[in-house]
Order: structure tokens, then sequence, then C-alpha cells
């Protein structure tokens, strides 16, 4: 038997969203190049990208189902079944990870009693690890509905999310105020943002983000920090002079004692390739 069409939305509901679309799709040249912001309008509606949402998405732009859902199971953006109020998110890609993202990643798992992907009983929290957010100096990160929280530890990410399901407020330590994942998936539709001070907020880049930027400015950056190093690592005398691979004092097979290397010989005639290049 063929499959049934998704069911429609209701009349109301229907028109206020073409009149939203008719707004996304005057942005843009070619209505194709609407369909994601479409997406973030439909999954606004309901929390994730519904049958409904897909196929109100084609029949405004003129594709089929299949199409639209192609481009909606690519994105992780886009949830693919009922999701939480709040989408909490730890990276734990490698710096945060290293750092503590993949622990506390682990410890909201157990605490919530959910597994990645899933959603808390009381549809407060749905928690999944994510790839890189660009703030790795401030790491270990986690987001809430793309708002970030830096700095985290297992004990401060579990009052998180504790104080979300209680609906306590919690405020970003960058960007704007906190909203719902609905609210902000129409901001990300391309619709202005009501929250008080969301405009204004704006996040910024810490540091050391910020240091290749400092010098190309020719400004001068905060003192170097020292690190301790582990007593049994030496640390190298730095070298005198700035090198790099063109003034080396050595050649790479010679500045490896324990694995040297003879002359590169051509294997035709036996002589010494790296002499006869020079």
């Amino acid at each position: 038997m063929p499959a049934m069409p998704a069911p429609d939305y209701p009349p109301e509901t229907r028109a206020r969203l073409e009149r939203d679309a008719a707004a996304i799709l005057a942005r843009y040249p070619g209505s194709r190049s609407a369909l994601l912001p479409l997406l973030h309008l439909t999954q606004a509606e309901e929390g994730w990208v519904t049958p409904t949402g897909v196929r109100f998405c084609a029949e405004t732009l003129g594709l089929t189902t299949a199409e639209v859902t192609a481009v909606a199971t690519f994105y992780t953006m886009y949830r693919r079944r009922p999701s939480g109020e709040h989408q909490v998110g730890v990276c734990t890609n490698t710096l945060c990870a290293v750092l503590g993202g993949d622990a506390i990643f682990a410890a909201l798992q157990e605490h919530l009693g959910i597994g990645n992907g899933e959603t808390t009983e009381d549809g407060k929290v749905t928690l999944e690890h994510i790839e890189c957010n660009a703030a790795c100096d401030f790491a270990p990160v986690l987001m809430v509905n793309w708002e970030f929280f830096d700095n985290q530890t297992v004990e401060s990410a579990k009052r998180l999310v504790d104080d979300l399901r209680a609906g306590r407020e919690v405020t970003p330590t960058r960007g704007a105020p906190l909203t719902g994942f609905r609210d902000t998936a129409r901001v990300l539709a391309g619709f202005p943002d009501e929250r008080p001070g969301a405009v204004a907020a704006g996040g910024s880049a810490g540091p050391a983000s910020l240091a290749g930027l400092r010098l190309a400015r020719g400004e001068s950056g905060p003192p170097a920090v020292d690190v301790p190093r582990h007593p049994e690592v030496p640390r190298a005398e730095p070298p005198s002079t700035h090198l790099s691979r063109h003034d080396a004092p050595l050649s790479s097979s010679a500045s490896d004692p324990h694995h040297p290397a003879g002359p590169v010989t051509d294997e035709a005639d036996g002589t010494n390739a790296r002499e006869e290049g020079e």
C-alpha cells in the first residue's frame, strides 16, 4: 500500500505559517535557498521537524517530501523526533573532551537517567553530545538552546540541568538571555529576537581565540603564562634565533638520533640525491 500523506496543519496555523514563509522567501532570489530557514520555522512550531512540517516545506517550495527529508536528516540542528524544552549539548570534541567534557557528558547521562539524544520524562531537557562550537579557550563548554555555558565542571553541569528542570532562571556565560528551544528555532529562521537585551548582548571570543587578531593588528597581548611541566619532562632550551625548516641546523634524519637514516640515494646510479639536488 502507498504511504498515507502527512496530515496538514489546522487552517489557522497554516495561514500563519504561510505568512511567515512568504517573508522568508522574499529574501532569496531562488526559492530552494529558503529551505533551511523554513525547516527552522516548522521546528519552532512543534519543537521538531514533523512529517507535517516536511509536507509544508515541500508544498511551499515545490519540492518532494523526499528532497526535504534528505536535507532535514543531514543537519543535526534539526530534530527528528519530539524533544525537550531545553536542548543541552555537551561538547565532546578533542579539547573539551580531555578537559572534562567526556566526564560531564557521562555524569549527566547518569544524573538525568537518559542517553544521548533522549529527553527527560518531564520534557524539560534533551541531552546530546555535540561537536566543536569554536569556544575551545572556554573548554569544557555546554550549550543550552545554542547559548554558551563556559568552563563547566561535573557539578556545575548538574546544577545547570537541575535549574532548567525546576524552572529556575539560568544565565548563559555569554550571549543573549536563555529562551526555550522553539523560540530559538524561530530566531534561526530569521525573525527578530524579541528578548530584552538580546541584540546588544552578543557573544565574544576569549583572549586565546583573539591572540592572532591582536598580533595582526600590531597589538601586544597578555603576558605569557608559564605552565608548570611534569618534572620528568625536561624543558627544551629556546633557540637563540628563530628557526624554520629552511635554516634548521640539522637535516630531518640527523635531528632524531634514535631513528638514524642515511643519505637519500638515487636507486638507479647510487648517487646522493640530496647532493645532486644541491
